[in-house]
C-alpha cells in the first residue's frame, strides 16, 4: 500500500467510527445537517375559527383550531436555522365570533434554541352595527349597538335604499361589505360599510344579477365567495368578491343546480361545504366548495331528507352539526356532518319539535345554543346543544315571546340575539344568559324598523 492509499484508508476508518452511534441519520458526524429550531408559545382567548399565523409574511403551518387555547411547541410550522430572523404575525383573524388576535414577543433572531415565549392573545370584537332588510319599504335600516346593553340606535342616513323586495342580508367576515338579495329585481345589492359610522355606500357595479326570486344570500368564512339561492329556478348563484371594492364576479359554472324552491343557503365555518334548504322538495342539498374558484360540487348522497317545507339551514361553529327549520312540520331537523365528505346523517332523536311555522334557525358562536324564530306563534324557541351528539333540549322558559311574524334571527356574539318581526315592522333584541341560553328583552325593545323587515344581520 502506497502513502496515498494509506491516507485514504485511514480517512474512511475515521468516518466509519465517527458515524457509528451519532445523530445524523447515517450521514456520520462530519456530514450531520445543522440543527433547526421552532417558534413556540401560547394561544389564549381564542374562541373563533380560522386563525392563521405567519412568519416573515409566509404561512407554512395549518389553521389553529377553533378555541384551541394552550401551549404550542411550534406555532407557525417552521424549522429555522440558527441565526435566522423571525417575525410572527397574524395572517387571518378568527371569525364566528369575529376576533382580533395580537402577537407579542413575535420578533427576534434564533440563538441556538427553540423559541418558547411567543404569546398570541385574542379578544372578541364587539358587535357594532345591525342591518335590517325591509321588504315592504325597499330599504335597509341601520343601527348602532350599545355594547353594554345591546340596545340599538338608528345611525345617520338610515334607512338606505335597496332594490325591490330585499329579502335577505349578510355581512362579510371582515365587516367591510353587506350583500342584500332583492327578490323583486332578481339581483344582489352590494354595499361598503363605513367602519366608523356604519353607513352604507353602494359598491360600484351594484346591483349584480342573480336568478329569479333570490331568497337567501351568504358569504363564506374566508370572505372570498358569495352564494345566493334562486327560488324560482332551483339553483344557486356563486360569485367571487373583490377584496378591495366588494364587487361581485360570477363564478365559472354558476348557477349550480339545487332542489325545488331553495330558500336558504349556509356555508360551514371551515368554508369547505355549502348547504341549501329546499322548501319545495323537502330536502337539503350539500356541496363541496372549490377553495380556489368557489365552484360547487354535489356531495355524494345529496340531497338529504328534511322535514316538510324546510325554510332555513345553519351550521354550528364547530362544523359538526347542521340544523334545519321545517316550517310546515313545526320541527327542527338536526344532522351530524362528515368532516371529510360533508355528508349529513340525522342526529338521534331528530327532528325536534318547535313552535308554529319555524322559519329561521341560528346557533350561538360558542356552539352551546340553538334559536328558532316561529313565524305564526310569534315566539323564539331556544335549545341547548349536546356537544357530543348534537341533540337539542329545550331551554327552561322556552319559547320566548317575540313580535308579530318573526321572520329572521341572528346571534353573532353570544351576548345578544336580534329578531326581525315582519308583521310588526320592528326589531326585537334579547340579552342571552350565557349559562342557560334563556332570553330577556333588552330595555327599549322592540325597536322600530321599516315595512316588512324580513332579515337581520350584524356587523362589527
Amino acid at each position: 500500500m502506497n502513502k496515498a492509499q494509506g491516507l485514504l484508508a485511514a480517512l474512511l476508518a475515521a468516518l466509519t467510527l465517527t458515524g457509528s452511534g451519532c445523530s445524523g441519520g447515517g450521514y456520520g458526524g462530519l456530514l450531520s445537517p445543522p440543527p433547526t429550531y421552532t417558534l413556540g408559545g401560547t394561544v389564549s382567548g381564542l374562541a373563533g375559527s380560522g386563525l392563521v399565523l405567519q412568519n416573515n409574511g409566509v404561512a407554512t403551518g395549518s389553521t389553529i383550531a377553533r378555541a384551541a387555547n394552550g401551549t404550542y411547541p411550534n406555532l407557525t410550522g417552521d424549522s429555522l436555522a440558527n441565526g435566522t430572523a423571525y417575525d410572527v404575525t397574524v395572517k387571518t383573524q378568527p371569525t364566528n365570533p369575529s376576533q382580533t388576535c395580537v402577537v407579542t414577543n413575535g420578533m427576534g433572531t434564533i440563538g441556538g434554541a427553540n423559541i418558547t415565549n411567543i404569546a398570541v392573545t385574542c379578544t372578541t370584537n364587539a358587535d357594532r352595527f345591525v342591518y335590517v332588510a325591509n321588504g315592504g319599504s325597499n330599504n335597509i335600516s341601520a343601527y348602532a349597538i350599545n355594547a353594554a346593553s345591546g340596545a340599538v340606535t338608528a345611525i345617520s342616513g338610515s334607512p338606505f335604499p335597496a332594490g325591490s323586495v330585499p329579502y335577505s342580508i349578510t355581512i362579510d367576515p371582515s365587516g367591510k361589505f353587506a350583500y342584500v338579495a332583492n327578490q323583486g329585481n332578481g339581483d344582489v345589492s352590494a354595499f361598503a360599510i363605513n367602519g366608523t359610522s356604519g353607513a352604507l355606500t353602494t359598491v360600484s357595479g351594484s346591483p349584480f344579477a342573480t336568478g329569479p326570486v333570490p331568497f337567501s344570500v351568504a358569504v363564506d368564512p374566508t370572505g372570498k365567495f358569495v352564494y345566493v339561492t334562486n327560488g324560482n329556478s332551483g339553483d344557486v348563484s356563486a360569485y367571487t368578491i373583490n377584496p378591495g371594492s366588494g364587487a361581485l364576479t360570477t363564478v365559472s359554472g354558476s348557477p349550480f343546480a339545487a332542489g325545488t324552491a331553495p330558500y336558504s343557503v349556509s356555508v360551514d365555518p371551515t368554508g369547505k361545504f355549502v348547504y341549501v334548504a329546499n322548501g319545495g322538495s323537502n330536502d337539503v342539498s350539500a356541496y363541496t366548495v372549490n377553495a380556489s374558484s368557489g365552484a360547487l360540487t354535489p356531495v355524494s348522497g345529496s340531497p338529504f331528507g328534511a322535514g316538510n317545507g324546510p325554510r332555513s339551514v345553519t351550521v354550528d361553529p364547530t362544523g359538526k352539526f347542521a340544523y334545519v327549520a321545517n316550517a310546515n312540520s313545526n320541527s327542527i331537523s338536526a344532522y351530524m356532518i362528515d368532516a371529510t365528505s360533508g355528508a349529513l346523517t340525522a342526529v338521534s332523536g331528530s327532528p325536534f319539535m318547535a313552535g308554529n311555522v319555524p322559519y329561521s334557525v341560528a346557533v350561538d358562536p360558542l356552539g352551546k345554543f340553538v334559536y328558532v324564530a316561529n313565524q305564526v306563534s310569534n315566539s323564539i324557541s331556544a335549545y341547548t346543544i349536546n356537544a357530543a351528539s348534537g341533540a337539542l333540549t329545550a331551554v327552561n322558559g322556552s319559547p320566548f315571546p317575540a313580535g308579530s311574524a318573526p321572520w329572521s334571527l341572528t346571534d353573532p356574539s353570544g351576548k345578544f340575539a336580534y329578531v326581525a318581526n315582519a308583521s310588526s315592522s320592528n326589531l326585537s333584541v334579547y340579552a342571552i344568559d350565557a349559562s342557560s341560553g334563556a332570553l330577556t328583552a333588552v330595555s327599549g325593545s322592540p325597536f322600530a324598523a321599516g315595512s316588512l323587515p324580513y332579515a337581520v344581520a350584524v356587523g362589527h
